[in-house]
Parts: structure tokens; sequence; C-alpha cells
């Protein structure tokens, strides 16, 4: 049986990449976020038509990309939520609250300077990771029981 994984969260380096790779040959599906940036935030003018007020471009955006999101997180048996260091993603803590939620297994991934921040939500989760590879290693256990190494 497919273990699906939703992979949210930060958008601007290869971690999704990385978590996939270390998954080769594993049961496992991939989803995500629409991750160009330029694409998430306009998708909802270029289908709908232009706004001149920011707020409801950005309006027609987020809830075009709502449905994709709770989608891919309802259909998941695992969610991984990545915290990047260089911005402040609200969404990717939104993300893993519905998570948390739906009941679903969620794994947080990020850097030390973050643990304060997020200590509710790493509360949250059954795992908590600093690297891509650490959840590649968490999956292969879930679903082969083997250890790294």
């Amino acid at each position: 049986m497919t273990l699906k994984v939703y992979l949210s969260g930060e958008i601007h380096t290869d971690w999704r990449e990385e978590i996939i790779a270390g998954c080769a040959g594993l049961d496992v599906s991939f989803s995500a976020p629409v991750t160009d940036h330029a694409a998430s935030d306009d998708c909802g003018v270029a289908i709908l038509g232009a706004e001149p007020d920011k707020f409801w471009h950005d309006h027609k955006g987020a809830k075009l990309n709502a449905i994709r999101t709770r989608r891919g997180i309802e259909q998941a048996d695992v969610v991984v939520v990545r915290f990047g260091e260089k911005y402040k993603q609200w969404n990717a803590a939104f993300d893993a609250g519905m998570a948390a939620a739906l009941g679903k297994s969620l794994i947080v991934l990020h850097g030390a300077e973050h643990q304060h921040a997020l200590k509710e939500v790493d509360a949250a989760a059954l795992a908590v990771a600093e690297r891509p590879e650490q959840v590649a290693q968490m999956l292969r256990y879930v679903l082969e029981g083997e250890l790294p190494g």
C-alpha cells in the first residue's frame, strides 16, 4: 500500500527533492503545493481576472491555493512541514495546524534556530527533524523497519 506524503512549507530550497531522492525504491507518492512562487501568487488573477487592490489579488490566489493544499493534506497519510531560515512561513504553521487537527501523522522540519519559536508546533508533531535526509530515513523506517547506516 502506497504511503501518501504531502510536503508543505518553504519553497526556496530543494529540500523536497532531497526527501524524494532519499526515498528511492520505497512505495511512496509525494504531493506538494505549487512551488513556483510567482505562479502561486498570481494564480487567482491569472484565472479569475486582474485586481487593482493587492489585498484582493492575494485573496484570490490564497483561496485557489487553499483548494490544492486542503486536498493534499486531507489525502495524505503523512504531512511534512518545512520551516526555512529566511522567511516567516505563516502558511506553513497553518498547514501544520490543519494536519494536526485532522489527525494526520505530522513531521516538522526546521533548523535549531527555530526550536523556541516553533515549540507548540513541534509538540503537535510525531517527529521533528533538522535535515531532509532525516525525514527520508523516518519514512524508510516507517515503511521498511530499516534503520540508517
